[in-house]
């Protein structure tokens, strides 16, 4: 039976229930990103943000800040015994404007070999491992680090067996991301593509979907972008098209601005409470919900 690597441990692919597959808990973006916003740092709020998960049936939530961006294996370790809530990590990087400077400096080997000990050791001197990988591109392009570090992942993958998930610059450059990871050697149906949402062109997801990669839908309540009928509509398109198992929906609440706990919203609440309530409106089933939010995560982390 195939098991989800967790930062408390390994468990069966059965356990980990309603699922977030994208968020942030702690995170501390370098200081030449002036945006302050994005550094979530107290541990008591976001203790709070997770137990208002943990309130609305949450039972996993996929931590998605990299070791470029402040990561740290020790707090998630402690949020999760603190509050029951399943956390898995990410080894990885978001995109070349925070690669630290040894990202330059070393061999793709050598990058390989520090993303397998974050999986197979522990993140950041803790004993809490990492379960997936991430890499991201920029906005219509991908830096030629970027492509660095996204082969180094692929070896890692290859090595581990871990799961990807791909950065997307507002939704672009999925499918040159894939093309990759594929020229490396690996399952694109071990991937998922991120941030898909934010480009909300239905053909470009159906293509992502056809070549074995989940597509991922992180925008819900993020009304600057457009409204949630644009999603809904997203989300049906794959469904009709035969792909519901292919999808992945979460709500990158990245800013102190979007979690309640910091004074913002919509927080962690939002998808299970608000969102749901509004794809049952919609027509989508609740069996279609479980299978979103509880079977898809479980087939796409449960490499192990």
């Amino acid at each position: 039976m195939k098991k989800v690597r967790t930062v408390l441990g390994d468990i069966p692919m059965e356990n980990l229930g309603f699922t977030y597959s994208h968020e942030h808990l702690w995170c501390y973006p370098p200081e030449h990103q002036k945006d302050r916003d994005l550094e979530i740092s107290d541990y008591n709020k976001s203790i709070g943000e997770l137990n208002n998960f943990k309130a609305v049936g949450g039972k996993t939530l996929v931590e998605a800040s990299t070791l470029d961006y402040g990561r740290n294996g020790a707090k998630l370790k402690a949020m999760s015994q603190e509050t029951g809530v399943n956390v898995v990590a990410t080894t990885g990087f978001n995109k070349h404007i925070y690669f630290p400077k040894w990202v330059e400096e070393e061999s793709i080997e050598q990058i390989k070999e520090r993303l397998v000990r974050d999986i197979t050791v522990g993140m950041d001197g803790s004993d809490a491992k990492a379960g997936f990988f991430k890499s991201g591109a920029w906005y219509n392009m991908v830096h030629p680090l970027e492509d660095k570090v996204t082969r180094a992942i692929a070896k890692a993958h290859l090595e581990t067996g871990a799961p990807i998930w791909l950065h997307t610059e507002a939704g672009t450059m999925g499918m040159e991301m894939l093309d990759i990871l594929q020229e490396e050697g690996v399952d694109l149906t071990k991937v998922a593509v991120g941030h898909s949402d934010r480009n909300a062109d239905p053909y470009y997801h159906l293509k992502l979907a056809e070549r074995g990669a989940y597509v991922q839908f992180d925008g819900p309540g993020k009304v600057k972008y457009y409204p949630d009928s644009t999603r809904v509509m997203l989300i049906k398109n794959l469904i009709e098209h035969g792909y519901l198992d292919k999808l992945l929906i979460s709500g990158d609440m990245g800013r102190k601005s979007y979690l309640e706990a910091y004074g913002g919203g919509p927080g962690f609440r939002f998808i299970a409470t608000k969102f749901i309530a509004r794809l049952l409106d919609e027509g989508i089933t609740q069996k279609e919900i479980d299978t979103i939010f509880v079977h898809n995560p479980a087939q796409w982390l449960a490499q192990f």
